[in-house]
């Protein structure tokens, strides 16, 4: 589980984040419009890990559902299969290879990070230090700097594309970067409740919590 186990944190913080589909070119409005419009996301993604000097040490892909408030999926397909599923009280971490899967609350597992969006309440300016970045090639960038330290990630940056998001960049404590590209996007649409539901097959181990 050691893997899936590397994922949490971002995915927490990429499911608070979402989508936007704001009019206009700021990185701010767009991630300020998300937060308040969008209740249904989901898209394709591609999530490579490096080293402080920039060296790819994990690439995978796969696909993500979001769902306000609360519940969101990350399935991903390649190189292994592994499930992020959150039903708005519980995350399942599910690693197919070792048939394993463990679980945690989602208040323990929130805390301070970013992914208290997920709830539809707080604030950005009060969790978060905005920068506008600017355009860099065609994307437009806001900086995100968490006011707290617990939540993982000391730098975050968003890149936009015609009010749509495009790229996340988060660096770790460690120095290590985490870029997500997202493609296929689809927001506002229909997602059926069942599919943020998790019971683990028929001879599966359930090990314990995530961070246990």
């Amino acid at each position: 589980m050691k893997t899936i186990k590397s994922f949490l944190a971002i995915v927490l913080f990429v499911s608070s984040c979402g989508y936007s589909m704001a009019a206009g070119n700021s990185g701010i409005s767009s991630l300020n419009h998300f937060y308040k419009n969008v209740k249904t996301f989901s898209a394709n993604f591609t999530q490579i890990v490096m080293d402080e000097s920039l060296t790819t040490l994990q690439e995978s892909t796969g696909r993500l559902w979001i769902k306000r408030p609360g519940r969101f999926r990350w399935d991903y397909n390649e190189p292994f299969k592994q499930y992020i599923i959150a039903d708005g009280n519980k995350i399942w971490l599910y690693d197919v290879e070792l048939k394993q899967a463990s679980f945690r609350e989602m208040d323990g597992a929130l805390g301070h990070t970013p992914a208290f969006l997920l709830g539809g309440s707080g604030s950005l300016k009060k969790n978060f230090k905005l920068k506008s970045l600017g355009k860099q090639g065609k994307l437009h960038w806001v900086q995100m700097k968490p006011k707290k330290s617990d939540g993982g990630f000391e730098d975050i940056r968003i890149g936009f594309e015609k009010g749509k998001i495009r790229m996340l960049e988060m660096v770790d404590s460690f120095g290590q970067t985490t870029r997500i590209t997202l493609s296929k996007n689809r927001e506002n649409r229909k997602i059926k409740t069942k599919l943020f539901q998790f019971k683990p097959p028929k001879g599966v181990e359930v090990v314990g919590t995530p961070g246990g």
